[in-house]
C-alpha cells in the first residue's frame, strides 16, 4: 500500500522547530510517502529532522533558507529540483509572532512580521508557480495563516495585518492559478502547542487548562492536528480543492 502523498516532492519551510508546524508536516508527509526538502534559518535543526526521516526510512533534503531572501527562494526551487527533479507542493509555513500591545509596536517590529508572514509567503508562491508552470501539470500552494486573521486578539496587531494578507493574497493566487491546475488553499491554526506559542505565554506549559471562553474544547491542539491538513491538502484527494480556507482552532472562531 502507497502513502497518501507517495513521490511528490515536497518543500516545507520553517521546519526545524520540534515542536513546531513545519517539523511535524514534514514529517507525517514524509511517513506518507512524499520526498521533503525541510527549511530553515536554523540549518542544525533542519538537519536534524531530515536525519530523523531519512532513520525512519523516508527521504528528506534540509536547507538553510531566509524566507524573505527572493534570491534564496529561487535557489532553493532550484536546488529542489536538481535533488528529486520537479517540485509539487509548497508549505509556506515560516513565521514569528512579536506580541505586544498596539501601541508599543514599533516600526520595526510591524515591519519584520510583515516580511516574514506576508512577503516570503508572495515569494514562495511567485517562485513555486513559476516551476509549476514549467513543469506543466500543476502544483500545490498550502499557506499557514492563523485565527488571528479571523478575529480580535489583543497584543497581535502586526501578526494579524500579516496574516489576513496571506489569506486576502491567497485568494488571488487561487483564481491566477488554477488556469494552470495550480490549487491554493489556506489553513488557519488556533492555539497550537508548539515552542511558538511557548515562547508567545512564556514558556509555561498550558496543557488542558485553557478556558473553554477563549477555546471551547478547552485544550490545545497539537502540531499534528495541522500537518493532517497539510497532508489531505497536498495530496490527491483535494485535487478538487482550491480557494478552500480551513479553520483548525477548537471552535474559537465559531
Amino acid at each position: 500500500m502507497t502513502g497518501r502523498v507517495e513521490d511528490k516532492i515536497v518543500i516545507v519551510t520553517g521546519g526545524a522547530s520540534n515542536p513546531g508546524l513545519g517539523n511535524a508536516t514534514a514529517r507525517m508527509l514524509a511517513r506518507e510517502g512524499a520526498k521533503v526538502v525541510v527549511t530553515d534559518l536554523d540549518l542544525e535543526g533542519a538537519e536534524q529532522c531530515a536525519q530523523d526521516i531519512v532513520s525512519n526510512g523516508g527521504t528528506a533534503l534540509a536547507l538553510h533558507q531566509d524566507v524573505t531572501d527572493e534570491h534564496r527562494w529561487e535557489e532553493v526551487v532550484s536546488e529542489t529540483v536538481v535533488a528529486f527533479g520537479r517540485v509539487d507542493v509548497l508549505v509556506n509555513n515560516a513565521g514569528i509572532a512579536i506580541l505586544k500591545p498596539f501601541p508599543e509596536l514599533t516600526l520595526d517590529d510591524f515591519n519584520r512580521q510583515v516580511t516574514v508572514n506576508l512577503t516570503s509567503v508572495f515569494l514562495g508562491c511567485r517562485y513555486a508557480m513559476k516551476q509549476f508552470r514549467l513543469q506543466g501539470d500543476g502544483g500545490v500552494l498550502i499557506n499557514l495563516s492563523s485565527v488571528a486573521a479571523l478575529k480580535g486578539m489583543s497584543r497581535c496587531g502586526a501578526y494579524a495585518a500579516a496574516k489576513g494578507g496571506v489569506r486576502a493574497m491567497s485568494r488571488a493566487i487561487t483564481m491566477d492559478g488554477a488556469p494552470d491546475n495550480i490549487r491554493c488553499n489556506t489553513i488557519f491554526p488556533g492555539v497550537i502547542w508548539t515552542n511558538m506559542q511557548a515562547e508567545a505565554i512564556g514558556g509555561d506549559s498550558i496543557g488542558s487548562r485553557i478556558p473553554t471562553s477563549r477555546v471551547p474544547l478547552g485544550r490545545a491542539g497539537e502540531p499534528d492536528d495541522i500537518a493532517a491538513t497539510v497532508l489531505y491538502l497536498a495530496s490527491d484527494e483535494a485535487n478538487y480543492v482550491t480557494g478552500a480556507e480551513f479553520t483548525i482552532d477548537a471552535g474559537m472562531t465559531a
